[in-house]
């Protein structure tokens, strides 16, 4: 018995990466994955992965999914996700908003289109989604959100600061990063009575994924100093399927929740190691 046997899930950026990592984990636990991205054939994007790679080893493995190519900055393509999805396996049971697009610009530097567009994809379409696919759990009375953030969210606190900025052209995507944190706990506040849970999960490491490299936030896929996309995978899973009234509302670390709940026997980095202090909502 899988821990998803025949529920609907949705995984958003599931080309490649983190979101790739948990369909195909969530399908080998008997989940019925559509896995949603802009890139549906290998060669479409610069960096490797996509759709038809993704959905091809979750059914080499004998689990089920189906790949929907949309762009989810767009609230009509966001309805067609959630559309195709019922269609394909019915009322959706979970939800994983895992997609991100990142642009590393200063402020001062930072065009107009891709602030909105960031934000569209960052941290409108988790909201956009979340409503569409709240119509099926409030009405059956269970499933479950994940929204996969970033230590990003934590601010660089007050100054006075160093002559070279830290994590300069981040701001950004560390807003969108916080604003995902505290919309995950106002909507779990919100939905519990429905028997929904709203978790949120953060890398307690740099994942070495595609984008990641991009980067420049490790050297490579096999940069010992990351953490393997497997722990984030897992992490999603536990907050998916733990019981509501134990979960819900969670804003937690990758290795700090696996290890709590014995997932993992050895933990290190953001929630774990000691110094490390949240933004207020990347707190347990």
């Amino acid at each position: 018995m899988g821990k998803l046997d025949g529920k609907c899930v949705i995984v958003t950026g599931a080309s490649r990466g983190i979101g790739a990592e948990i369909a195909r984990l969530f399908a080998a636990e008997g989940g019925k994955v559509v896995c949603a991205a802009r890139t549906l054939h290998e060669g479409e994007h610069p960096m490797e992965g996509s759709l038809d790679k993704t959905v091809g080893d979750i059914r080499a493995g004998g689990g089920e999914a189906t790949g929907v190519a949309v762009n989810i900055s767009e609230l009509a393509e966001c309805e067609k996700l959630v559309e195709a999805a019922r269609a394909a396996y019915g009322p959706i049971d979970v939800l994983v908003n895992n997609a991100a697009l990142t642009y590393f610009i200063p402020i001062k530097d930072y065009p107009l289109s891709r602030w909105m567009r960031s934000w569209s994809v960052n941290f409108h379409a988790p909201f956009i989604l979340s409503q569409l696919v709240l119509k099926d759990m409030i009405e059956r009375k269970s499933g479950a959100i994940v929204n996969i953030s970033s230590g990003a969210a934590i601010g660089p606190g007050r100054g006075p600061y160093g002559a070279t900025p830290m994590g300069a052209g981040g701001t950004c995507y560390g807003a969108e990063k916080a604003a995902l944190e505290r919309f995950t706990q106002g909507l779990a506040n919100e939905v519990q009575q429905y028997g929904i849970s709203v978790t949120c999960v953060s890398p307690s490491q740099v994942v070495p994924t595609p984008g990641t490299v991009h980067h420049n936030l490790v050297t490579g896929l096999d940069d010992p100093r990351g953490e393997r996309p497997e722990l984030m995978a897992k992490s999603a899973l536990l907050l998916a399927t733990e019981p509501v009234e134990k979960i819900t509302g969670r804003v937690t670390y990758s290795q700090q929740i696996l290890k709590e709940y014995g997932w993992i026997n050895e933990a290190k980095g953001l929630g774990v190691e000691p110094g490390w202090r949240g933004s207020g909502y990347s707190q347990i």
